[in-house]
């Protein structure tokens, strides 16, 4: 019996976007400031809108 795929799951993978976007964002509050604080949260937003999509098509593949 296969298994199914558990990046098929939208959850997944937006939980997965999601944790690695709080990640970033944390380390930018806690540890950045200005400019590079900006930034980091640039990274993290297209973190959270980013890593959904590659993942969709990994799972596909």
């Amino acid at each position: 019996m296969s298994q199914p795929n558990p990046l098929a799951n939208p959850a997944v993978r937006y939980g997965i976007g999601a944790s690695g976007a709080l990640v970033i964002a944390a380390v930018a509050y806690t540890l950045l400031d200005g400019t590079a604080q900006m930034a980091a949260y640039a990274v993290a937003v297209l973190d959270l809108i980013v890593t959904p999509q590659i993942l969709k098509r990994a799972a596909t593949a």
